[in-house]
């Protein structure tokens, strides 16, 4: 199951890649702005329940497609890219390996234990 899981968030990462090239912005803004995401990873030098809750909330597909379609309808390219680049980002996580995170631990997460087979 995790082959197929792993299968389709492949191809959520090439709509992000396809949906960002027919934006009006320059290409080197999805490399550049990637691994923002990341950023939310600080929430666990609070806590680890504020770690997984933070971290949980920017890599929620809800969140990324909600805001491409607000950007849709706004006509807001910057909200779009923001949209996709989450969508990318969280799809390419789960394509690694790396899901959304329990609250007691870092490497506990929805797709299993990092680094265990």
């Amino acid at each position: 199951m995790k082959y197929i899981i792993k299968l389709e968030e492949l191809f959520l990462l090439g709509l992000s890649i396809f949906l960002f090239s027919k934006l009006d912005l320059a290409w080197w803004w999805y490399p550049l702005l990637f691994f923002t995401p990341d950023l939310s990873m600080l929430g666990y030098l609070v806590s680890s329940q504020v770690g997984a809750w933070v971290y949980n909330a920017i890599h929620f597909k809800a969140l990324s497609i909600g805001l491409y379609i607000l950007g849709a309808i706004l006509v807001s390219p910057p909200l779009q890219l923001a949209g996709l680049i989450l969508l990318g980002h969280s799809s390419m996580d789960r394509v690694l390996g790396y899901g959304l995170k329990y609250s007691d631990a870092f490497k506990h997460t929805h797709m299993g234990t990092i680094g265990e087979a």
